[in-house]
């Protein structure tokens, strides 16, 4: 049981737990603000467009009245509204990833840039190496 308990210490204290649950709370935040995004400016301005107060609230009624226990319909709306919400945070995120990328990138060169200089310095050995040929040359 010791074991156990240690081997679960062991995994829950690792940076990759760690990280991990810093990045499900970051993204339930995340997630609230494109829901609002969507609900509060996108979903307004595309029903402006088609004259309906919300898409979520579209729907072919099958059988029943709206609002009763009987009522079945196919709720497209909401579907709609899931697929808006999906594509906008996967855009989100992509948008993000891609910016993080680009840093890398940046990284990268600067740390080639570096190597190269590193390895065009000559060392002390070489340049002295180097004087002495000149000097043998000359005469």
């Amino acid at each position: 049981m010791k074991k156990f308990i240690q081997d679960f210490k062991d995994f829950a204290i690792k940076g990759n737990v760690i990280d991990m649950a810093v990045g499900v709370v970051i993204g339930s935040a995340f997630g609230k603000i494109v829901t609002s995004l969507v609900n509060d400016i996108i979903t307004p301005a595309i029903s402006m467009l088609t004259g309906k107060v919300s898409l979520s609230n579209l729907s072919i009624d099958i059988s029943g009245v709206k609002g009763t226990d009987e009522y079945v319909g196919i709720m497209y709306g909401q579907f709609i509204q899931n697929i808006i919400d999906f594509l906008i945070i996967a855009f989100s995120i992509f948008l993000v990833i891609k910016l993080i990328g680009k840093f890398k990138r940046k990284e990268a060169k600067v740390e080639e840039a570096a190597e190269k200089v590193e390895e065009e310095k000559i060392s002390k050995e070489q340049e002295l190496l180097t004087e002495i040929r000149d000097i043998l040359k000359e005469k």
